[in-house]
């Protein structure tokens, strides 16, 4: 897979926000120490999907542009892996840590044994409940509901069932999205019925009720996936009943997903699932390490918009998210319900970049 054309088309944006850490912008204070090289910590949290491979072949070469030096470790969506994967970089005297916990709830003592070290954490995709973090780097997951939300019902005219494919409700993501998604329904399109599925982001499990609820209710007409785990699983299974036709077909079944795969997006040319919500896949990996290597050096942040089109919040004391842009990705670029779209050719896409 050749990245330089990555590379090259980064190069601008990174010299960029590394100017906004040394002229201060959203910046409370600063040092100007710094190691050469800082030996950070990364713990990939799975590498089972689509999604999370492409952050950890993003990492390496964000992490060589920075300057870093990477120790990575793979949790497997295993908080007791990535405990101990924690008490691993500690012994390789790390000087801060990337992380991407999916039980957002478990880690906070790992977090507590680091802060007690005074390493740095930056937490990216997800958002610990409790504990202590430099910085988050996600985007808006409740975004990521409502948008979804806002497509089927637009295409289904605010009428029929939907099914919505729920991520892990112990992850923060699953929460917002569902939450998000159920709320967005309730308000706007109360004649939607929507059959709410806890999946546990297992795509078999995620086949297995969405058969179910099609059985029952052949009369179905959208799919919310909160993630792409679900996307193999769902193609087969509509395409076992039939339901795999065009667009324009009255048996069409509108599923949107979210991530931002370059599988998403030959479906959706195709038509084959009509909408995404991009994860920024690509940025994820590079203003983690950014807020790490910034943290390491004594840097600290406010809330406020940044020059890379997002906004840093605060979400709890002490606690702030970068919430990076997360766009609505159709066939046709539209409008729909308010929510503007990329076409899924749209080169800016990180999905469309990948060799």
């Amino acid at each position: 897979m050749n990245h330089i054309s990555v590379l090259r088309a980064t190069a601008a944006a990174t010299a960029a926000v590394a100017l906004m850490f040394v002229s201060g912008c959203n910046r409370d204070s600063a040092t100007t120490a710094d190691s050469s090289k800082p030996v950070v910590g990364v713990d990939y949290p799975r590498s089972d999907t689509d999604f999370w491979n492409s952050f950890i072949k993003y990492t390496p070469q964000f992490g060589d542009q920075l300057g870093l030096t990477l120790k990575t470790t793979n949790s497997q969506n295993d908080v007791a892996k990535l405990t101990a994967n924690v008490q691993t970089f500690m012994s390789q005297g790390v000087k801060g840590v990337v992380m991407a916990p999916q039980d957002t709830a478990a880690i906070a003592p790992a977090l507590d044994q680091l802060a007690a070290k005074k390493i740095p954490v930056v937490t990216v995709d997800t958002r610990p409940d409790s504990g202590s973090v430099a910085m988050v780097v996600r985007a808006d997951n409740k975004a990521y509901g409502t948008k979804a939300c806002q497509f089927l019902g637009t295409k289904l005219a605010g009428k029929g069932k939907v099914v919505m494919l729920e991520g892990g409700l112990d992850s923060i993501n699953g929460r917002d999205r569902t939450d998000a998604f159920n709320e967005c329904m309730k308000t706007n399109y109360p004649q939607i019925k929507v059959f709410g599925e806890a999946t546990n982001w297992d795509g078999a499990t995620a086949a297995q009720k969405l058969q179910t609820d099609l059985t029952a209710n052949p009369d179905i007409r959208g799919v919310y996936m909160e993630s792409s785990f679900a996307l193999s699983g769902t193609l087969q299974l509509l395409k076992q009943k039939n339901l795999l036709v065009a667009p324009d077909d009255p048996k069409h079944v509108f599923v949107v997903s979210n991530d931002g795969i370059p599988e998403e997006l030959k479906d959706i040319a195709a038509g084959q699932i009509d909408a995404t919500v991009s994860q920024p896949a690509d940025l994820y990996a590079k203003y983690a390490l950014f807020y790490v290597k910034a943290a390491i050096a004594g840097q600290t942040f406010k809330p406020g918009p940044t020059d890379h089109n997002s906004t840093i919040i605060q979400v709890r004391d002490g606690v702030l998210e970068d919430q990076l842009s997360a766009p609505l990705v159709t066939r046709d670029g539209a409008t729909y319900g308010g929510v503007a779209s990329l076409k899924s050719d749209d080169k800016s896409l990180w999905g469309n970049n990948l060799g």
